[in-house]
């Protein structure tokens, strides 16, 4: 059997197997539920060929598939660069320069066939070959079968083709070591549960594109003179209600804007809060509260813009009204008895420094209590002007935050910083400690004071336990005892 049989032989193989890796790798995509884009210009770029391995400007000599891309390229002639000379190796390849490569390669086949001829004996020599790989080709194509009727079966039942459903569950046990004691002050003198649970419904016509409607229930709360938990809230005894209604879409390359007729006010506008207690942090406190306090009632409507003047600095705008309510359904938007503003300039990084400065603005009249048992008003709203910060050293960091608010009867700083361990014992894990004064809008002379430290352990992607340490002065005339301990266990199931 002639040598240039045997070679057009050997590069058989090698096109058929790239031929049913790229129809399995089609079959995946086509099941996925998001398109992935490609940074690749079809129409801009023309393959050359090339006639040696050492045109290829980023391949060595070094490269472990050295030695392939040389036979492929000086024996069969069917491997071809780009305009640049280069040859990516390290990026994924499109279907359409599969299909320039393997029609280069069936080319180079059918001339080296063409050219020796099949004789009896070779015939005898591939039918042997088949035989003998018959049971590896009969497991392949058992595969690519099993592989086809597994995506005929996710389209089939398919929740939507536009839309993905995400659930979160939250549940805490809260016992408390000191107990708050007070004359008539809800203290928290047992063992304690919470819950919520939350269905997020994630549309996307465009890829780029979001419409989120969140339907939530939750019902306890624990730690309340101090902001409550994270992820609870006062009770709604389990009904059902639309927490978040957004649509959030992409004006150019630069530009976000959100439009949501309900569930967005104050921090909900901003790309980032910046301190990494924001979301691992059992009670609320670890997310800045200078967001919440005085804003406008998130169940009103509101418009958020995010402009992206580089990949580092952004600048975040927010509005929201309050909802009137159904006794005043004719109130529009510029109406409303309850206004809040936000403005954010974010300087992000993959790195060491990240900040923002914040500025909001609220005409919601403030209820505040006397030093004694007396409650009054004070109109007027309020300012607020921030500064949030975080020193990232790889699996150790620093962050803070700082706000000054000022309201018609008075003026009130509120701060947070501590530190944590990223990955702490465990990759995905979060061991942080913070504290801080927080935010206090009620005229007393004294703001609360909150420490919590925490530790955030995944388990799996499904589930993560946070166990947290909590303790507080509530500086309330309220109570008789200011000063309260939790030990808190959170239990967070996604799915």
């Amino acid at each position: 059997m002639s040598k240039v049989f045997w070679q057009s032989l050997l590069a058989v193989p090698a096109a058929l197997g790239a031929v049913v890796a790229v129809s399995g790798a089609a079959i995946a995509a086509e099941s996925a539920a998001t398109t992935q884009v490609s940074s690749f210009d079809q129409d801009s770029v023309q393959l050359a060929q090339i006639t040696s391995v050492s045109e290829l400007t980023d391949v060595l000599p070094s490269d472990w598939a050295f030695q392939a891309l040389q036979s492929l390229v000086e024996n069969y002639g069917c491997i071809q660069g780009y305009p640049d000379r280069t040859f990516r190796g390290q990026r994924s390849m499109t279907r359409f320069e599969f299909a320039a490569g393997l029609n280069a390669c069936l080319d180079v086949i059918a001339t080296l066939i063409a050219q020796s001829g099949i004789n009896p004996d070779d015939l005898a020599t591939i039918r042997r070959l088949q035989e003998e790989f018959q049971a590896e080709l009969a497991t392949l194509r058992g595969r690519v079968d099993a592989l086809e009727a597994e995506t005929a079966t996710l389209r089939a039942q398919q929740f939507s083709t536009t839309t993905r459903l995400r659930g979160q569950v939250d549940l805490h046990l809260v016992t408390p070591f000191d107990i708050l004691e007070g004359r008539g002050a809800a203290s928290e003198t047992s063992t304690s549960v919470a819950s919520r649970a939350r269905l997020n419904f994630d549309s996307s016509f465009t890829g780029r594109d979001r419409l989120r409607i969140r339907l939530q229930s939750r019902d306890g709360n624990a730690v309340v003179p101090f902001g409550g938990l994270a992820n609870a809230g006062s009770s709604d005894n389990f009904n059902v209600s639309i927490d978040d209604f957004y649509y959030r879409f992409p004006l150019g390359n630069r530009i976000t804007v959100t439009a949501a007729p309900r569930g967005l006010s104050g921090g909900d506008w901003v790309t980032s809060s910046i301190v990494p207690f924001d979301g691992p942090s059992v009670a609320d406190a670890g997310g800045p509260q200078f967001y919440d306090a005085g804003g406008s009632s998130s169940n009103g409507a509101g418009l958020g813009v995010n402009i992206a003047f580089t990949d580092n600095l952004v600048l975040d705008l927010g509005y929201t009204a309050g909802n009137p309510g159904a006794t005043q359904p004719n109130v529009g938007l510029f109406a409303a008895a309850n206004q809040s503003y936000i403005a954010q300039l974010n300087f992000l990084t993959d790195g060491f420094f990240n900040a923002a400065v914040a500025y909001l603005h609220n005409d919601r009249s403030q209820t505040f209590a006397l030093n004694n048992t007396g409650v009054a008003a004070a109109p007027g709203g309020t300012d607020t002007f921030a500064g949030l910060l975080n020193l990232d050293f790889g699996g150790f960091f620093i962050a803070g935050h700082g706000a000054f608010t000022s309201f018609n009867g008075g003026d009130d700083f509120s701060w947070t910083a501590g530190f944590g361990f990223n990955d702490f014992l465990l990759e995905g894990s979060q061991l942080g400690i913070y504290g801080g004064q927080l935010p206090q809008l009620v005229g007393r002379s004294e703001n609360p004071f909150l420490i919590e430290g925490y530790y955030e352990i995944p388990f799996n992607r499904f589930l993560t336990i946070t166990p947290a340490l909590i303790y507080g002065e509530a500086n309330q005339v309220a109570f008789t005892d200011n000063t309260g301990f939790w030990g808190a266990l959170r239990a967070t199931f996604r799915f």
